[in-house]
């Protein structure tokens, strides 16, 4: 089993966008050497400025340290392609919601990483065992779902493959409590636990909207200050992007039907 409590720990985020640069931010803070690698050229390096800023948004509120941001900043470094995650003990995965470049990823990080490496998908609907399936070694393959953003919501759900090793959640879920988050074991099932219980007031929101019922912000305003939500279904979805909410949406009907 993997010591996430080690000092020497070398973790890496593939893909540098909101998510990525989210789990990036936690993992660095909580001491981890952490690398970071974007397709997109230049977005690594900007996803690293955000970060700084984001951590000098907190420095200047007295929640860190000058010392702690400039420690946190030193230990992310951006690597120049996959090839720079050789020395990773553990790589997360936040590209695009899509099975097929998922699988394509990790079958590329399985010729590049150790064979004790974990390879985790911050995949928010998508079939971990699917992904799995396109490695040689699916054992080492888990979910790893976060939530935006990452350094404030402090849950994360921990997802075993048909395949997946106990060692290897058993290493996540103890990582997720490293750097203050609380870790949710689930099985591979469609939307995991928060998106099955949760994602269908979105489509609901949305045929209310279509019916004219109301607008979107008195969709929004109902479920906040009737039902108790902290962001209503459109908020959510221009917060996390309508990409992301779509595909989502699609993986979810296309494992369900409904």
């Amino acid at each position: 089993m993997l010591d996430v409590s080690r000092s020497d720990l070398v973790a890496a985020v593939a893909g540098a966008g909101t998510m990525g640069r989210g789990i990036v931010q936690v993992l660095a803070q909580c001491g981890a050497r952490t690398l970071v690698y974007d397709a997109q050229p230049g977005a690594a390096a900007i996803a690293k400025d955000a970060i700084g800023q984001s951590l000098g948004k907190l420095a200047e509120k007295g929640r860190l340290k000058p010392a702690e941001v400039q420690a946190t900043l030193g230990r992310i470094e951006v690597a120049d392609s996959l090839q720079g995650f050789a020395p990773c003990h553990v790589v997360i995965e936040a590209i695009v919601e899509d099975l097929n470049e998922k699988r394509r990823i990790f079958s590329s990080l399985e010729n590049v990483v150790a064979q004790t490496c974990i390879l985790a998908s911050n995949t928010s609907s998508l079939s971990v065992t699917a992904m799995a399936a396109a490695c040689k070694r699916p054992g080492r393959v888990a979910g790893y779902h976060f939530f935006n953003p990452v350094p404030v919501l402090k849950i994360v759900e921990v997802v075993d493959g048909v395949r997946t090793e106990p060692w290897v959640t058993d290493a996540l879920a103890a990582l997720a409590k490293r750097f203050g988050h609380t870790p949710v074991r689930c099985k591979d099932t469609p939307g995991f636990i928060v998106n099955h219980a949760g994602r269908a007031f979105v489509p609901e929101s949305l045929r209310v909207l279509a019916e004219g019922v109301a607008d979107f912000a008195t969709i929004d305003r109902i479920l906040v200050d009737a039902a108790g939500f902290r962001l209503g279904p459109f908020g959510l979805m221009d917060l996390v992007g309508l990409d992301v909410a779509h595909a989502v949406m699609k993986s979810m009907y296309q494992q369900y039907y409904e």
